[in-house]
């Protein structure tokens, strides 16, 4: 119904607005006495055969949402009526910021993808905090940390630390986001040596604040790495995840290449990050290299260019433990988290 029926509709409009009430929407909905059950209902699929167990927590089945999606933790309760195994909100900054200027979000039909410049836009982090003291526990929520746009390189460090400090009794998971286009100067943290400073950095922290919680385990923290780089930097971010024993990698976030597409040079040209099936690609071939040049000896969560169960099987079979989703959650509608867990099962 979604993909032949409202998304016609709802891809009429400017995508940034049918975001904001597509999320009106499903809210309204599941406010809805027996709505939500009948989304659980048709969308979820609960086998014991789909649980996973990774970096030390279990996952109901092995289909997340990426971050992006839910910025502000407005929405994670909502969305877990659709099937996802967990849910992953922001990215989220120290102090709110708007993001860059619109219009900032573009849809590239021919390829089934979208080019984002939105500049982490979110409300800060003490007020997703606040959102997420309502977590009625239905599904694993992560939690996608990153810089202020103001925030030198220099300072970085404490921006991250601030949101951990935050956030830490409220997700399950932390992912370092160091790898979007929009914010300037952010993907040169993706460097071997500031990298390799702030997840250290996170991880002293990560140890006082569960020994503070009388917590037997720190919380898993995951880097989430660009699709652009080269085999060298790849092989430098398993040393990194090696040396500052962090949990996992997320590969990848969106790309700046803009090879291959069919879509009018009018969109193309537009500055920010593409995802969706143009990625799909690349995705998998660094899955495969973290994997292989690793001996397996860290946790993937795949995502990048899945828009069918079988894309999502081959980033498992690459080498995944976990996949996400984003753009093809957009396209494709939630149906297709039924339909990779299926395949799953399969």
């Amino acid at each position: 119904m979604y993909k032949y029926l409202l998304r016609p509709i709802l891809f009429q409009f400017d995508p940034e607005k049918v975001h904001h009430f597509t999320f009106s929407l499903i809210r309204f909905l599941c406010k809805i006495p027996g709505v939500a059950s009948i989304f659980r209902a048709f969308y979820s699929v609960n086998d014991k055969r789909l649980e996973r167990e990774v970096f030390g927590l279990k996952f109901k089945n092995p289909v997340g949402l990426a971050a992006g999606f839910d910025k502000d933790a407005k929405l994670y309760n909502e969305l877990a009526n659709f099937g996802f195994g967990f849910i992953e909100i922001g990215t989220i900054t120290p102090k709110p910021q708007e993001g860059n200027p619109k219009k900032r979000l573009f849809r590239l039909k021919a390829d089934s993808a979208i080019i984002n410049r939105m500049g982490f836009n979110n409300g800060g982090v003490e007020e997703a905090v606040g959102r997420l003291r309502k977590n009625k526990g239905k599904v694993l929520v992560g939690g996608n940390i990153g810089k202020n746009k103001v925030t030198p390189n220099e300072q970085a460090v404490e921006d991250y630390k601030i949101c951990f400090n935050a956030l830490f009794d409220h997700v399950d998971y932390f992912v370092v986001n160091v790898s979007s286009p929009n914010t300037p100067g952010l993907r040169e943290l993706q460097d071997k040596e500031p990298l390799t400073k702030l997840l250290t950095e996170l991880q002293v922290l990560n140890k006082d604040l569960s020994v503070r919680a009388q917590s037997r385990r720190q919380k898993p923290i995951l880097l989430k790495i660009a699709p652009d780089l080269t085999d060298e930097q790849l092989l430098d971010i398993i040393t990194i995840v090696k040396d500052s024993k962090i949990d996992g990698v997320i590969a990848t976030n969106t790309t700046i290449s803009r090879e291959g597409l069919s879509s009018p040079s009018s969109l193309t040209s537009e500055q920010g990050g593409l995802s969706g099936r143009p990625v799909r690609d690349r995705s998998t071939e660094v899955i495969r290299f973290l994997a292989k040049h690793s001996n397996k000896s860290f946790p993937i969560i795949g995502v990048g260019g899945i828009h069918k169960a079988e894309d999502a099987l081959e980033k498992l079979e690459a080498g995944a433990d976990l996949v996400q989703l984003y753009t093809g959650f957009i396209y494709e509608g939630p149906a297709l988290v039924r339909d990779i867990n299926r395949a799953v099962l399969r």
